[in-house]
């Protein structure tokens, strides 16, 4: 069976960590996209999948390259092609599917436990409650109609799905060299004292517990394979 072939939306102007993490992370040929300059796929056509990644933007800031790439993501969910969104990813595609997305009152940072909801093949193989690191202000506070809640902690919803589309708010894709430099880059934001015991905390142990939830990522193109062999063999018996 071929590799899938992958649209991946990058929203972070081709951070050179964002690229690699998720360069390593998936199982798939990857058509890059850097989003974040208003580049995007011409159409849904020739892909199998594709995948938003994270930002430092906000889905709700009035820049020139959000909307296009909400209603973007909106097509190629309406076109049937499975998605995933990591962090600012997830809450991209929360409103192209018709949820909202807000500021929080703080910043959760580092490695944190989530809790999953239920069980879907997303998560197959993860434990039901889990470390992830984390790095986010925002949050999905509603929904998108029909969606299902699959993961969430005290700063809210971490994971959901609507159909073949799934989110997800923290950050499976994270090395420790990721992780430290995010951590080190939100000093302005949330203060010394928090990014200093964060930067105490990114451990190999921790880290290595956090490797668990990179299983999604193999969950997840194996679904994509399972959609376009589907989808090949109805095309071919049609």
């Amino acid at each position: 069976m071929r590799r899938p072939r992958i649209a991946l939306l990058e929203a972070a102007h081709n951070d050179d960590n964002n690229l690699r993490n998720f360069r390593r992370e998936l199982d798939a040929d990857l058509v890059e996209f850097d989003a974040a300059s208003g580049e995007l796929p011409a159409s849904t056509a020739g892909y199998d999948a594709i995948v938003i990644t994270g930002s430092r933007a906000s889905v709700y800031w009035d820049k020139t390259w959000i909307d296009p790439l909400i209603e973007f993501i909106a097509t190629a969910v309406d076109d049937g092609l499975p998605a995933l969104g990591v962090c600012y990813g997830h809450q991209a595609l929360a409103e192209a599917l018709g949820g909202r997305v807000a500021g929080m009152n703080d910043f959760e940072l580092g490695y944190n436990e989530i809790e999953r909801v239920g069980d879907d093949e997303l998560f197959a193989g993860i434990d039901e409650r889990f470390t992830v690191f984390t790095s986010h202000g925002d949050t999905v506070v509603d929904l998108p109609p029909g969606a299902e809640l699959l993961a969430r902690n005290d700063h809210g919803v971490h994971a959901f799905r609507k159909g073949h589309a799934w989110g997800v708010q923290f950050h499976p894709e994270y090395d420790i060299q990721t992780a430290r430099e995010i951590a080190e880059d939100k000093r302005e934001q949330v203060g010394d004292p928090q990014v200093d015991a964060v930067l105490a905390s990114i451990t190999p142990e921790n880290y290595e517990a956090a490797c668990a939830a990179k299983q999604l990522f193999e969950n997840f193109t194996q679904y994509v394979r399972s959609v376009t062999a589907e989808n090949r063999h109805a095309e071919a018996t049609a």
